[in-house]
């Protein structure tokens, strides 16, 4: 029996299934921010709950992405995922509705940037701004500042180290038509608002560096806009074309991708994406199932200077800590 296991072939990385998440309360995750926890040896991926199972009371009505709490789940391996309930985000610094979490280990400690909409709103036509929270264990969080942007209609927060005591954010202004903007900081706390990276509309902006280049992978709702700068995130070069602009050939995967987040594993970079399931059989069936959506998966490539991303390829999961 011994000799007959040392024949057997060591179990390699594991491939991701389609889709890679799915809420099992709402049916609605989207706005996913990935990180590892030492402290467990799992992933932890935050991610906003839309409600996609509240029935709605016409069209229009859109308290169904209003109400929302965020989702968490662990993952050992990257690739098998298990819902691990809602994040205990404090109330007396947030709001009735939390969007696209920010998460990320800084300066010795955890941070979340959390996008919150005061209330629960049957249209889009209400203020949302980005407030500050930290945590020693991905468990407790702690209310810092609200940020100042000099908007009253800032969500979704990007943040990524230029330094040990230089910090940018990347987060959508929608006063400036949803453009793409930054605002830099000496530590973590006190911002000034930089440059406008975008001219047409767009939200999810996700920064990171990889392969010697610094990238900013943002949805421009007809796929995702990919910018790249060379010197370290002064100036940007804007990529022709959208990735994941087309509908997958897979079930689950049959609309375009959203709402980037990227986790870097050595050469190696994964893009999780959420996908709506308008392009799904049941649709045709409910005229409502379009409003669910699922986490994806895809390894991204870059040659020259440009990403690609084949989003109907198996994909191996290879992250280290």
């Amino acid at each position: 029996m011994i000799a007959a296991l040392l024949l057997l072939p060591a179990a390699g990385p594991p491939v991701a299934p389609r889709p890679l998440y799915r809420d099992p309360v709402h049916d609605g995750a989207a706005d996913a921010s990935t990180v590892y926890d030492k402290a467990t040896g799992e992933w932890v991926m935050f991610y906003t709950n839309r409600r996609a199972d509240l029935p709605r009371a016409d069209d229009e009505d859109v308290r169904w992405v209003h109400g929302t709490a965020i989702g968490t789940a662990r993952s050992k391996d990257g690739a098998r995922w298990r819902y691990s309930g809602t994040a205990a985000i404090p109330e007396r610094c947030t709001g009735a509705t939390l969007w696209a979490p920010e998460v990320q280990w800084l300066d010795g400690q955890w941070h979340m940037w959390l996008t919150v909409v005061p209330g629960v709103f049957r249209d889009w036509n209400a203020p949302r701004f980005i407030v500050h929270l930290t945590s020693p264990d991905l468990a407790s969080w702690t209310c810092g500042d609200r940020l100042d942007l000099g908007s009253d209609r800032v969500i979704d927060a990007s943040v990524l180290a230029l330094s040990q005591s230089h910090y940018r954010l990347f987060f959508n202004d929608e006063r400036q038509n949803k453009a793409i903007v930054t605002a830099d900081s000496p530590d973590l706390v006190h911002w000034t608002l930089g440059q406008r990276l975008t001219r047409t509309p767009g939200e999810g902006p996700k920064a990171f560096r990889w392969k010697g280049r610094t990238w900013l992978i943002s949805d421009a709702w007809k796929g995702l806009l990919v910018m790249r700068s060379d010197d370290g995130g002064d100036s940007w070069t804007t990529q022709p074309g959208h990735i994941l602009a087309q509908p997958g050939r897979h079930p689950t995967d049959r609309a375009k991708g959203q709402h980037p987040d990227i986790i870097v594993a050595g050469d190696h970079a994964y893009i999780l994406y959420f996908v709506h399931q308008d392009g799904e059989d049941e649709a045709k069936a409910d005229p409502e199932w379009h409003r669910r959506s699922v986490i994806q998966i895809a390894e991204l490539q870059e040659k020259s200077g440009i990403i690609s991303v084949d989003r109907n390829a198996p994909v191996t999961i290879r992250l280290t800590p």
